[in-house]
């Protein structure tokens, strides 16, 4: 047990590092502190663990936004398609979701009902193979001509 004692004094302090770091290698992280007792909070954490206080409303979690979705800009870069395809694709696929909805929401009693229920189906699914194709051809239609050599 003397051995050990005598060691600690031979590599130095315990608690400095074995290494010297460099400053511009080392990225800074900034940090929040809790207003209460100064503690560092914990990443993700909504409470400070040392005092219990609430964080700030700008660290807590983000909800699921929908608008990040809906953004134009960012489908256009990610299907590369033109502004009226992309406008055309959406009206699409809503009519194409109001023929499914309208199955589902119209329940057919007499085979009256059911021929109007699939009558309707049929003129959303009209409407949205029309809007695909519109989309198809604003898409020809907007694309760069090649230069043939």
């Amino acid at each position: 047990m003397s051995n050990t004692a005598s060691d600690v004094h031979d590599h130095g302090e315990f608690w400095r590092p074995p290494l010297e770091t460099r400053h511009e290698a080392v990225p800074t992280v900034q940090t929040e502190s809790c207003g209460r007792c100064g503690t560092e909070f914990v990443a993700g954490s909504r409470f400070c663990h040392a005092c219990g206080a609430k964080r700030g409303p700008q660290f807590a979690a983000r909800r699921f936004q929908w608008a990040r979705f809906l953004d134009i800009h960012r489908m256009q870069e990610r299907l590369g398609l033109p502004l009226a395809s992309i406008v055309a694709l959406i009206v699409g696929v809503i009519c194409a979701l109001a023929a499914v909805g309208t199955g589902l929401v119209y329940t057919a009693t007499t085979v009256l009902d059911w021929q109007a229920v699939q009558i309707w189906r049929i003129e959303w699914l009209l409407a949205a193979i029309v809007a695909f194709l519109a989309g198809i051809l604003l898409k020809a239609a907007g694309a760069p001509k090649r230069d043939q050599e």
